[in-house]
């Protein structure tokens, strides 16, 4: 069973907040309880790109930068969180900007190592394709992933995208280019 999600913004207040090691702030402004994920080095190095977006492209504000939450799902391999009823911050996700000239976006996720393997990422994933085939300017969806990370290529394998070449990733390597209508 997929988990159900919903996303929360993360305004330019909070991604400043957090990248000075601020939780107190964001989990004011946003009213969700974000965690040591969002104040990590990768989160960190993508506040700050984001930010910068934001300065040139403030359209992108609906686009990028989201919490993502869920009510908890029991692990894989035991019983279900300890943190009792009510939804958690399992990660979070959004889109590197809106639609380009030639209509398409790109989806970026991360899940919580706690929340891995009990079906967020298709849940996510799932949500933005459907945010995105809502958007009647966009027409391709792209996921660029390292050929190394299996479990973000198994993620995409069941939802109809297909590999369109490769590219240098200054931050993250050589990614594979998929793509899928929107």
């Amino acid at each position: 069973m997929t988990p159900e999600i919903r996303f929360a913004e993360l305004s330019s207040t909070t991604m400043a907040a957090l990248l000075a090691d601020d939780l107190t702030t964001p989990r004011a402004e946003s009213g969700v309880e974000l965690g040591e994920l969002f104040v990590d080095d990768r989160a960190k190095w993508l506040w700050n790109y984001r930010l910068k977006q934001l300065d040139t492209q403030p359209e992108a504000a609906d686009w990028i930068a989201r919490a993502v939450l869920a009510e908890p799902a029991e692990p894989a391999d035991g019983p279900p969180d300890e943190a009792g009823p009510g939804e958690v911050v399992v990660g979070y996700a959004g889109f590197h900007g809106p639609p380009d000239e030639a209509g398409m976006v790109e989806v970026g996720y991360t899940v919580d190592p706690q929340y891995r393997r009990r079906g967020y990422a298709k849940a996510i994933l799932a949500a933005l394709i459907d945010r995105a085939a809502a958007e009647p300017a966009v027409r391709v969806v792209r996921a660029t992933i390292s050929p190394d990370n299996v479990a973000s290529l198994a993620t995409i394998a069941s939802f109809g995208f297909t590999q369109n070449g490769d590219q240098w990733d200054e931050e993250d390597g050589l990614e594979l280019i998929f793509e899928r209508p929107a």
